[in-house]
């Protein structure tokens, strides 16, 4: 792969990652609530099962968790 086509495919790519990311944020600002300074409070919830989430290797998510993972891809 030239490095041109590593560059456009960075690109492409980096669209990619950020269609995602902006599509993960507006969730949370949906799920949260705006306090009176502006801030989001996110329910604890969502944070336990983020936390879960995050401290749980990929082989041992449950298969609906493997399959929203999978999806992103």
């Amino acid at each position: 792969m030239t490095e041109a086509e590593i560059a456009e495919l960075t690109e492409v790519l980096a669209a990619i990652e950020h269609k995602r990311w902006s599509d993960w944020q507006r969730y949370v600002h949906s799920e949260c609530t705006r306090t009176k300074n502006g801030d989001l409070l996110i329910p604890a919830r969502l944070v336990d099962g983020w936390q879960r989430q995050m401290d749980t290797a990929y082989s041992d998510l449950t298969e609906a968790e493997k399959e929203s993972d999978r999806k992103q891809v």
